[in-house]
């Protein structure tokens, strides 16, 4: 009996022990292994054992200590330990505080090092706590604010709210990005994001061997970074740049605490934003940079070809295959591919019918490292040269001469034909072996044998399938004289006939996160506008019907559909041209015509209307997701027509994908885009009220200087809400308009533009309602300043203290 009691106690302690150790401190006799996890006071991260999910190339789950995101059902990992020596089993490893006080990951079995924090310490009395910021740090019980240790200063691939991004001048300690190896090996991987070492106040991005940046952010100019100008705000997040004697770094802080936000540098050598929306259960990428994956370099490996407008970026050139298709299945493509015959050259084989060959490869990007050869005068004389160094694997003849390379072939991007390519594009020949130019030759004859005699069995049900599609075919694009109209009036255009309309998409127009846009002309000289679609990956019928029912919708203040085209892959919308062009074109500083306030005033109402036609008087509701001035076009007097209405009936609903591509306009964002919020047409009632501020001011809302007065307001919308209490609206009013300007109409656009920027979305008037207040059917009370306005408002104008705005 007295044995059982003594062994009931020890399981109760070794119970108690576990317990402590999931909460979110570890003190020296305390161990953590298994499912044992620390858990931030907030809740909001955790620190523990985790596995990937899957199995690695050696058929054992690789396990990892790390910290994620606590709440979100996804597993997220923003740090891990030993990224570079994962355990099999949790169980037989675990984490504690080593006699010299420092942090050590053991195997329990013969307790040998897996991870240590590796400091030059020698204390008893330390301990480790995971804050509410998912900063793991290791700290001294007689001096808690001192920080021995702390995972901020070593983040691996995430960077977290509050960490810092630099060097730490006295020690020499360099806090960077590296990406993981793919997506569940999370060893270091082969990019990285650093502060310059040059000693330039920027970031570069560079593969983890090279000192050479394949991007950079551009030198800080006191407010952002010139690269990402989007970071002027407003935005969820200030960003702060601090060089003193003692360091140096970049640094962010959440202005909502609730909000989940995500930013890492990614397996392809990108970093990337996510934001949790927790109606949707799912991160949303709102930033990426590069903007486009394939200026990442070398990020398909040697002997690739990158291609942007693929889903899958990478494919192999010809004459090669994948080195390691595991690899690309995880996200990690930097191996590349190979050879599948090796040159004839480097066999030693002088029989002149086994010479090697090129395969061009027309309008791509070049690679950098070309040798220029000055003899050869012409493309014959550059391809003899190549063939005779049995080490050039590539060449090029263009404007620049002869260009020839030798080994590995990187960064070859596939380029569009249509004259916009960079300079240093052409086309590539790539060597190839003669045999592997047979083998191609030998099973495309089987190929087509094989097809021959498919045919002969089946030719007279293959020719009446052509006639069917041919008739249908014709009967649905005839439009070499007319294009033909559907029911709704809207008219199928074939592709080639809008690439004639617009000189081969020559004269863009514009381009937003829906496509690009081009101008063109019918054959009865009407000017049109052609919106390239990106992203729309429906059939046929699903987009005719889809188009069909945007069709419908006729309004003096929408754009008008003329009509579409559906060519395969090809999906375009063709719609009336605006000569105006866009209402932030007229706003914003320009060489062009500065409206005046009537003008202003009526282009405000006419959006009123056209937005409350698509929340309340379609057969079903549509919300625009995306209402600023680039699309609000004015027509040849200046009425404004909406467009892009409709759109996220071509991308299947899915409103995170406006949210994703909506690049530099979040701040017409309202606030429950970010908290998950099921979205509702009050989203347009906020972006319309941001459109209404810079209708009235002719600027931007996220451009604003601190007066020589100390005044506080550099968000315009906190000016604004400040000057409706004060009764000072004519301060507001665009200085280009020389106070030419209604002050009634003024103070009552104010007063909708605030009540439209409430936080809580019921507050908000619905479209109608602002229509009728702009009309001045009814009268408003003044609005109180939202609660973000009031955290903007109480903050300092000091480049310390300042929030909201980029400091």
């Amino acid at each position: 009996m007295p044995l059982a009691l003594t062994l009931l106690g020890l399981l109760l302690s070794l119970h108690i022990s576990a317990c402590c150790a999931a909460m979110d401190t570890i003190t020296p006799g305390q161990v953590l292994f298994g499912n044992d996890k620390l858990i931030s006071s907030n809740g909001k991260f955790a620190l523990g054992f985790f596995r990937t999910g899957s199995k690695s190339s050696h058929n054992t789950l690789n396990w990892y200590l790390g910290i994620w995101y606590n709440k979100i059902p996804k597993l997220t990992p923003v740090w891990v330990a030993n990224g570079d020596n994962p355990v099999t089993d949790p169980n037989n490893s675990e984490l504690t505080i080593s006699g010299d006080g420092g942090l050590v990951v053991l195997h329990r079995s013969d307790r040998s090092i897996i991870w240590s924090t590796r400091i030059n310490i020698t204390a008893n009395n330390t301990f480790a706590m995971l804050l509410n910021s998912g900063n793991l740090v290791l700290q001294n019980s007689s001096n808690s604010s001192d920080a021995l240790w702390q995972s901020f200063n070593y983040p691996t691939h995430a960077f977290l709210p509050g960490a810092k991004l630099g060097w730490n001048k006295i020690n020499g300690l360099n806090s960077r990005l590296v990406s993981r190896k793919n997506s569940i090996d999370l060893a270091a991987g082969k990019y990285r994001l650093e502060l310059d070492p040059s000693g330039a106040n920027q970031y570069i991005f560079t593969l983890l061997n090279s000192s050479t940046p394949y991007l950079s952010s551009g030198v800080w100019n006191g407010q952002y970074f010139p690269s990402i100008p989007e970071m002027a705000g407003p935005f969820v997040v200030n960003f702060t740049f601090v060089n003193n004697d003692q360091e140096k770094y970049f640094t962010y802080n959440l202005l909502d605490e609730t909000v989940v936000f995500h930013h890492f540098l990614d397996v392809s050598g990108r970093t990337k934003t996510f934001v949790w929306l927790e109606g949707s259960q799912d991160w949303v990428m709102t930033f990426a940079q590069p903007k486009f994956q394939c200026d990442v370099f070398a990020v398909c490996g040697p002997f690739t070809i990158c291609n942007d407008n693929e889903l899958q970026f990478c494919k192999c050139m010809k004459g090669f295959s994948i080195k390691s298709p595991e690899d690309w299945e995880l996200d990690d493509r930097t191996d590349g591919c190979m050879r599948n015959t090796p040159l004839d050259c480097a066999n030693n084989k002088t029989t002149s019918s086994l010479t090697d060959k090129f395969h061009s490869m027309p309008c791509v990007r070049l690679p950098q490292n070309g040798y220029r050869i000055e003899a050869a005068t012409n493309a014959d004389k550059c391809a003899t040269v190549c063939l005779s160094n049995c080490s050039c694997t590539a060449y090029s003849y263009g404007n620049g001469g002869c260009l020839v390379w030798h080994g590995e072939l990187f960064d070859v991007k596939q380029q569009q034909c249509d004259g916009t390519a960079d300079t240093n594009g052409g086309t590539l020949y790539i060597r190839v072996a003669s045999r592997e130019e047979k083998s191609q030759k030998k099973d495309t004859r089987g190929l087509i044998i094989a097809i021959a005699l498919a045919l002969s069995f089946t030719a007279l049900f293959m020719l009446a399938i052509a006639l069917v599609i041919w008739w249908n075919k014709r009967r649905r694009y005839n439009c070499t004289s007319n294009n033909v109209e559907g029911e709704s009036g809207i008219v199928a255009f074939r592709y080639i006939d809008l690439q004639h309309a617009t000189k081969n998409f020559s004269e863009k127009l514009g381009e937003g996160g829906f496509g690009s846009v081009f101008k063109g002309f019918l054959h009865d000289s009407r000017t049109i506008a052609v919106k390239k679609l990106a992203g729309a990956h429906q059939g046929e019928k699903q987009f005719r019907a889809e188009v069909s029912s945007i069709g419908l919708i006729q309004h003096i203040n929408l754009i008008k559909l003329i009509g579409f085209c559906c060519d395969n892959d090809n999906k375009l919308l063709v719609y009336e041209h605006m000569p105006n062009r866009s209402l932030d074109v007229h706003l914003f500083p320009t060489d062009t015509e500065i409206l005046n306030w009537d003008t202003r005033y009526q282009i405000a109402i006419g959006v009123a209307r056209g937005l409350s036609y698509l929340h309340d008087s379609c057969r079903n509701c549509i919300i625009h997701c995306d209402v600023k001035p680039q699309n609000i076009l004015l027509s040849e007097s200046f009425t404004p027509k909406i467009a892009d209405f409709g759109m996220a009936k071509f991308l299947g609903r899915d409103f995170s994908r406006v949210l994703t591509t909506m690049r530099g306009t979040i701040g017409y964002l309202a606030p429950e885009w970010i908290s998950g919020v099921p979205v509702t047409p009050k989203v347009d009632v906020y972006s319309y009220g941001m459109v209404l501020l810079e209708i009235v001011s002719g600027r931007r809302n996220a451009n604003g200087e601190c007066t020589a007065s100390g005044d506080k307001d550099v968000y315009f919308p906190v000016k604004v809400a400040r000057k409706l209490l004060e009764g000072d609206v004519e301060s507001l009013v665009d200085p280009n308009l020389h106070g030419n300007a209604n002050l009634a109409e003024v103070e009552r656009v104010c007063k909708v533009a605030c009540w439209c920027i409430q936080d809580n979305e019921f507050d908000r008037p619905t479209m109608g309602e602002v229509v009728q207040i702009l009309e001045g059917l009814f009268e408003l009370d003044t609005p109180p300043m939202p609660r973000l306005l009031q955290a903007i408002a109480g903050s300092s104008c000091s480049i310390a203290d300042n929030i909201f705005t980029i400091r």
